[in-house]
């Protein structure tokens, strides 16, 4: 009877223990109180993770924690690789570079440039192009490097990767304290992606970034424009080239002076390159 009776009360005990988690979690809130720990999906997410200025105030402004996450992938959709992405990291490129880290590209699809690079305010010795040609040798590359966390960014082209190769990579970048861009085609939005934080990236015909934050932890979806001269253009653009649209506002009449010679390549056509 001794015996059963302990039993009796060990098993009572564990469901008392069992049920305070419960009852703290039922305990009585506040009207317009917010329960500690509970995140509204109409609100940007609180971040503890550390994160990188952008170098835009406007593009900080809309990603939880106020930049690039770290311990995190993101990822950079684009129509075309390897023009975009370069102008939407230069201020983080900048920044992990002023600090003396290291920027590894994996697999870049076109031979970085490096004076523009340096132009962003790097310098040769911190830029680290591997030349991964396969998909399995990237995808490998990348999540070495990930796990290693020896460098201060990391910016890999993955244009097949697999979803579950992507939630891999996420949760090993959870102990990286670098960011980790994963650049992929346009084509890969309607995908499902491990990454927090998603993102489509184009050109505008007044040399501005045109960006739709299509996934992240807040409210729907973010469109920014965001003013980019690329390289070292400002230096030499003239106030009417700053602004190529200006041509295209006016009401052009075949046969009349001003009107584009037949044939002759578009302003649109020149601007955006």
């Amino acid at each position: 009877m001794a015996a059963a009776s302990s039993v009796q009360e060990w098993e009572n005990d564990a469901e008392e223990a069992l049920a305070a988690p419960a009852r703290r979690l039922r305990a009585p809130v506040s009207p317009g109180e917010v329960p500690a720990g509970v995140w509204r999906a109409d609100e940007l997410g609180s971040q503890v993770v550390a994160t990188l200025p952008t170098g835009w105030d406007q593009l900080d402004a809309e990603l939880p924690g106020g930049g690039w996450p770290c311990h995190s992938i993101s990822e950079i959709l684009t129509p075309q690789p390897a023009i975009v992405e370069w102008r939407l990291l230069g201020g983080v490129l900048r920044h992990v570079a002023s600090v003396g880290g290291q920027v590894v590209l994996v697999g870049p699809p076109k031979q970085p440039h490096l004076p523009g690079l340096l132009h962003e305010g790097g310098k040769a010795s911190q830029l680290i192009w591997i030349q991964a040609e396969t998909p399995a040798e990237r995808l490998w590359v990348t999540e070495q490097l990930v796990k290693s966390d020896a460098a201060g960014l990391v910016v890999a082209w993955l244009p097949q990767v697999r979803s579950e190769q992507i939630r891999r990579l996420q949760v090993c970048a959870q102990a990286c304290r670098a960011p980790v861009f994963l650049c992929r085609p346009e084509a890969a939005r309607h995908e499902a992606s491990a990454a927090p934080l998603r993102m489509h990236a184009t050109y505008g015909l007044d040399w501005e970034l045109q960006v739709e934050i299509f996934k992240r932890r807040g409210p729907a979806a973010a469109q920014l424009q965001l003013p980019s001269i690329p390289g070292g253009l400002a230096a030499v653009l003239t106030p009417r080239l700053r602004k190529p649209s200006r041509f295209f506002n006016r009401v052009e009449v075949p046969g009349v002076v001003g009107s584009p010679a037949p044939g002759r390549r578009s302003v649109a056509q020149l601007a955006v390159h």
